[in-house]
């Protein structure tokens, strides 16, 4: 991304799970070659280069929403471009994982177990694009920066009206593990701190010395929608799973409500959180 092209999108490879993309850019292309309107010209009206006007139309880069509404208007489309945006917005994240994305956006209650690394939800910048980028097998550049501005919009929830409920329960290991490096890990601490303070959330910490643990099986995310269903969702590696059976997630939150129990609790997790700031 440079100066002159402030929030472009970024870099996609047009292929399953993108393929929303690339309808969206032959429809582009279709209303700007309508309009009789080169890329320059139309790149100069919009804000972008030609070569970027290029990407959005092959489907190779997520174009901003600000960007689908000014471009629906230039063209005339007639409210076709703009009907896309949800699902170009979708685009921004793996499609294993866009069902959840979903439900985590309109959710009541959110109850997140991490082992492996720090929720998605709490992660910094620059946490956020450590992890990436150590994803194997490797990920383009530009899918990276793709993944982290999506991440980063996940959390919007934390400001969302009305608020939320929102818990995690985090493994000590997870807080000890200088992903990134020891600068990294201190923003992320002091991020999950700032996190905890807000009303509608509570941290927790699951400490290593524990002898008895509820959740072994795995991290998982407990969800409630305005409509009252409850939903659990699993992920292992590129495999996830939505559980809707009651049974299977009554499992899981009776799961998640041993395992507060056996965690530190809030404040003492914050204490803990705030040691391990003095220690790094």
């Amino acid at each position: 991304m440079s100066e002159q092209e402030p929030d472009e999108g970024t870099e996609l490879v047009c292929e399953q799970g993108t393929g929303t993309l690339c309808v969206f850019g032959r429809q582009l292309k279709r209303f700007r070659v309508r309009a009789g309107i080169e890329r320059p010209d139309f790149g100069a009206a919009t804000g972008y280069s030609a070569s970027t006007i290029a990407s959005f139309e092959q489907g190779r880069r997520v174009p901003p929403l600000r960007f689908i509404d000014r471009a629906d208007e230039l063209l005339d489309a007639g409210g076709v471009l703009q009907e896309m945006k949800e699902e170009v917005e979708k685009a921004q994240f793996p499609a294993f994982f866009r069902g959840a994305v979903k439900l985590e956006a309109g959710a009541v209650a959110l109850h997140v177990y991490a082992n492996q690394a720090m929720p998605g939800l709490l992660q910094t910048e620059e946490y956020a694009r450590a992890v990436f980028a150590m994803r194997r097998p490797l990920l383009d550049d530009g899918i990276i920066e793709q993944r982290v501005t999506a991440r980063l919009a996940r959390q919007e929830i934390f400001s969302r009206r009305p608020m939320p409920t929102i818990s995690f329960v985090v493994e000590e290991t997870v807080l000890r593990r200088p992903i990134g490096g020891l600068v990294v890990m201190r923003g992320q601490l002091e991020q999950a701190l700032l996190r905890a303070r807000h009303r509608n959330v509570v941290l927790q910490v699951m400490p290593t010395d524990r002898h008895e643990h509820a959740a072994l099986a795995g991290p998982f995310t407990l969800l409630e929608t305005r409509e009252g269903r409850r939903i659990a969702y699993v992920e292992v590696l590129k495999e996830s799973r939505l559980l809707v059976d009651r049974r299977a997630v009554r499992e899981t939150e009776e799961c998640y409500g041993i395992l507060r129990a056996q965690a530190l609790t809030p404040r003492e997790s914050m204490a803990f959180i705030e040691k391990l700031l003095g220690e790094t």
